[in-house]
């Protein structure tokens, strides 16, 4: 698909909102990253699953070194199975290769490329949303976090249910364009915009940046 292309269904999708531009929510006091299932399983060239989003990590790479230096927490999730999932999640009898992302194994690890601290924290999940079947609101509200600064994979599935989960639960999500990626280029921009217009905001990485630096500095 070409840019004309991918910028003709983008300027078709945006007349089918009707509405007002959306509002900001804007960030809060209290930020944390959420790096979503940026994990071997879906970055490394040889994994099955393994997409098109080196540049996205890069980035990432960038939002956690400022997180890190300003003392912002990081929370990154990962995906593993068991194999009695096999028969009891819907998500894996939906697409039963996933199941190739079993517990213990090298595909479910972080990421070797994102720089990791002890205090992180890693949340394992089996379902599309960080929040779903985790404890993560119940970290967030223990460590008094409002906002979330969201990267990872892929932007129209996880990230996206993250996105909407948080706002639900109350956690103001900013999804940091250049951190996000998705395999086809036009679910990535439609949902951008649909996160940006119905859930939370789309934010650059440079906004995203001086907002961590400004926060803390402030």
């Amino acid at each position: 698909m070409t840019d004309p292309q991918l910028d003709l269904l983008l300027a078709q999708l945006r007349l089918a909102y009707l509405h007002k531009p959306s509002s900001a929510l804007g960030p809060g006091v209290r930020p944390a990253v959420l790096v979503v299932d940026f994990i071997e399983g879906f970055t490394h060239p040889e994994s099955l699953f393994g997409g098109p989003w080196d540049a996205a990590v890069a980035h990432t790479v960038e939002l956690l070194h400022v997180a890190r230096r300003r003392n912002i927490p990081a929370i990154f999730t990962t995906v593993e199975y068991d194999p009695s999932d096999l028969e009891t999640n819907l998500l894996v009898r939906k697409a039963p290769a996933v199941a190739a992302l079993a517990r213990g194994s090298r595909w479910t690890a972080v990421d070797h490329r994102l720089p990791r601290h002890s205090t992180d924290v890693v949340i394992p999940k089996k379902h599309a949303s960080a929040f779903f079947g985790t404890d993560l609101a119940a970290r967030l509200e223990t460590m008094e976090i409002d906002t979330l600064l969201i990267a990872g994979c892929v932007t129209s599935g996880c990230v996206r249910a993250s996105a909407v989960d948080a706002a639900q639960y109350g956690f103001r999500p900013l999804v940091v364009r250049e951190a996000v990626g998705d395999r086809s280029p036009l679910a990535n921009e439609a949902n951008l915009y649909d996160i940006d217009a119905r859930y939370g905001d789309v934010v650059s990485l440079v906004q995203a940046c001086s907002y961590l630096e400004a926060e803390v500095s402030g």
